[in-house]
């Protein structure tokens, strides 16, 4: 190896330590606190621990406000749940159609989804909630179920690995048994696109799980808000009146709020990752 060569290769790493470092360090500080007493914080090292206080924090978070943060945690698996299994059906579908069906248009709508993938969600939430008021869905769970139930990064992806990995032959094969149209697209194809469904899924999911803007815009009751709402509003209290939650408090409510994602990222990882590497190679 020359030196060239060996000054690319460390430099690399650096970068890749720095990348490690600048990603890792939030998540240790927030895991470390999340042990400490409200204090503690405040005092000596922020990156390491002090007095163990972990379980007496998360049974302060579960208690605080008469148990509210259970309900913020429903919402938020109501939410993420139920958009991101509606939103992967319909990207299924979607997809499906786009990659397997010639008709009128096919390419407009599938560019039109393309162009739907660039748009800054942001820039949808005022929209979203002009039109919901007018409906009156505003302040309803609908507010936020609806807007998670369409992901056109899903239909995208659930369409390139349709393409790639349905034969038609397999198809003609199931029309020829006289298997109809739907009963082909249950049994044959949507198990061939299992990989990219749990992707698109656990994408959706963390999108919903930890969106803020849009639940924030349409939700002003506390028992409807999921539970990054419910965090900043706690956040906001800080200092204030008898009520005030202590900063302690709301670093373990963040904390525990990241655990279910950690889990359904481990749990669907190896599907994940097959879907991302059948994506990427049409």
């Amino acid at each position: 190896m020359t030196r060239s060569n060996q000054l690319s290769r460390y430099l690399v790493l650096a970068v890749l330590l720095l990348a490690s470092v600048y990603f890792l360090a939030p998540v240790w500080w927030l895991l470390v606190s999340s042990t400490k007493t409200n204090t503690d914080l405040f005092t000596g090292n922020g990156f390491w621990f002090a007095k163990f206080a972990l379980f007496g924090n998360v049974h302060q978070v579960f208690v605080q406000q008469g148990g509210i943060y259970w309900q913020w945690l429903a919402n938020s698996a109501l939410y993420a749940v139920g958009g991101a299994a509606v939103s992967t059906l319909i990207a299924a579908l979607a997809g499906y159609a786009l990659a397997k069906y010639s008709f009128r248009g096919r390419e407009f709508t599938f560019n039109s989804v393309l162009a739907a993938v660039l748009v800054p969600q942001p820039l949808l939430a005022v929209p979203l909630y002009l039109m919901f008021s007018g409906v009156h869905l505003v302040n309803t769970y609908w507010a936020v179920l609806l807007p998670s139930m369409v992901s056109p990064f899903g239909v995208y992806l659930a369409r390139i690995y349709a393409g790639a990995s349905v034969p038609d032959e397999l198809l003609e094969a199931g029309r020829i048994d006289g298997a109809g149209e739907f009963r082909i697209f249950a049994t044959i194809a949507l198990r061939i696109m299992s990989p990219a469904l749990v992707t698109i899924f656990l994408f959706q999911f963390v999108a919903i799980w930890t969106n803020y803007l849009l639940p924030v815009l349409m939700l002003a009751n506390d028992h409807l808000q999921p539970v990054t709402v419910g965090i900043v509003g706690w956040q906001a209290q800080r200092g204030i009146g008898p009520t005030a939650v202590p900063f302690n408090i709301v670093i373990t409510a963040a904390a525990i709020s990241a655990v279910p994602l950690v889990i359904l990222f481990l749990s669907l990882q190896r599907f994940w990752r097959s879907g991302l590497v059948a994506g990427s190679s049409k």
